[in-house]
C-alpha cells in the first residue's frame, strides 16, 4: 500500500460515509475496533480484506496498515484501544461477533464525549468485558501470493457467479487441479469451496448495501436458488439477507425475513 499515513492515536468517534467513500491506507500506534452500524465496511490490509455487516466488528491490531471502503450508507464507529491494552490477545485483524449489548456499548462509547468520568470508566470496563466474551468469526477474504493462484482468484472476483470447477479453472492457467487445491490450502488457509463461498458472500454484502433485491443478489453471486443463498447467508451472519439493511437484532432465526 503506497502513501501510508501514520496517525499515532487511533480515533474514537462516529463517522458517516457514503457508499463508495474510502479512507486511505494508514496505521496507528493503538489498536482499533471498527463497527458498521449500517451499511457494510470493508477493511483491507496486505493480507486480504475483512468485511462486516451490523452483527460483526473488526479488530485491527496496533501497527497494522489498513484502508477502509464503504458500501451503502455507512455508519462507522471507531474505537481506539491503547497498545498496552489488548483485551483479546489478538495480533492480526479478526472479525468479532457483536451482540445487541455490545452494539449499544459501542454506540454509547463512540457517540459520547471523550472525557474521563466515573461513568465513562464504568462503561469502558463493561465494553472490554463484552469484547473478551465476543466469539471470533472468519469473515475474511485472503489475498493469494502465488501468481498462478492469483490469476484464478482474479477471474472469480470478476465474476463471482462463475461456476467452473477447479479443474476447469486450472486448465485456463495451465495448472492441475491437485496443485491448485493444495495452493488454496497452503496459500489462503482454506479450501477452494470455502474461499469461493467467502468471495460470494463478500459480493452479496456489497450488493445488498447498494440496495439490490435478494433474488438479484443470489443469482449474480452464483447461488442456484434464492433459498440456497438465504440459508448460507443466515448461517454466516446470523440473520437473513432480507433483514440485512434493517436491524438484524430484531429478527431471530426462524422468523420471516
Amino acid at each position: 500500500m503506497p502513501n501510508i499515513r501514520h496517525t499515532p492515536v487511533a480515533p474514537t468517534r462516529q463517522q458517516i460515509l457514503a457508499g463508495g467513500d474510502t479512507i486511505d491506507p494508514h496505521r496507528h500506534d493503538d489498536h482499533q475496533i471498527l463497527y458498521a452500524g449500517s451499511g457494510v465496511l470493508a477493511v483491507t490490509t496486505d493480507d486480504g480484506t475483512w468485511f462486516t455487516p451490523g452483527t460483526r466488528a473488526i479488530w485491527v491490531p496496533a501497527g497494522t496498515v489498513h484502508a477502509h471502503r464503504a458500501y451503502g450508507d455507512l455508519d462507522l464507529h471507531m474505537l481506539g484501544v491503547p497498545a498496552a491494552v489488548n483485551p483479546l490477545g489478538l495480533d492480526r485483524p479478526t472479525v468479532l461477533v457483536v451482540s445487541p449489548l455490545l452494539r449499544e456499548l459501542i454506540r454509547a462509547w463512540t457517540r459520547g464525549p471523550q472525557d474521563d468520568t466515573p461513568q465513562r470508566r464504568r462503561l469502558h470496563a463493561v465494553l472490554l468485558d463484552e469484547l473478551r466474551a465476543s466469539p471470533q468469526r472468519p469473515v475474511h477474504l485472503p489475498e493469494p501470493t502465488d501468481p498462478r493462484l492469483a490469476v484464478v482468484c482474479a477471474a472469480l472476483r470478476q465474476d463471482p457467479a462463475d461456476s467452473r470447477t477447479l479443474a476447469a479453472l486450472g486448465a485456463e492457467v495451465g495448472v492441475g487441479e491437485r496443485t491448485l487445491s493444495r495452493l488454496f490450502r497452503t496459500d489462503l488457509g482454506m479450501t477452494f469451496p470455502q474461499w469461493r463461498t467467502q468471495l460470494r458472500l463478500y459480493h452479496a454484502l456489497r450488493m445488498l448495501a447498494d440496495g439490490s433485491p435478494v433474488t438479484t443478489v443470489a443469482h449474480a453471486c452464483g447461488w442456484s436458488s434464492t433459498s440456497a443463498f438465504i440459508d448460507v447467508f443466515r448461517r454466516a451472519y446470523g440473520h437473513t439477507p432480507g433483514t440485512h439493511l434493517s436491524d438484524p437484532f430484531t429478527t431471530r432465526r426462524g422468523r420471516r425475513a
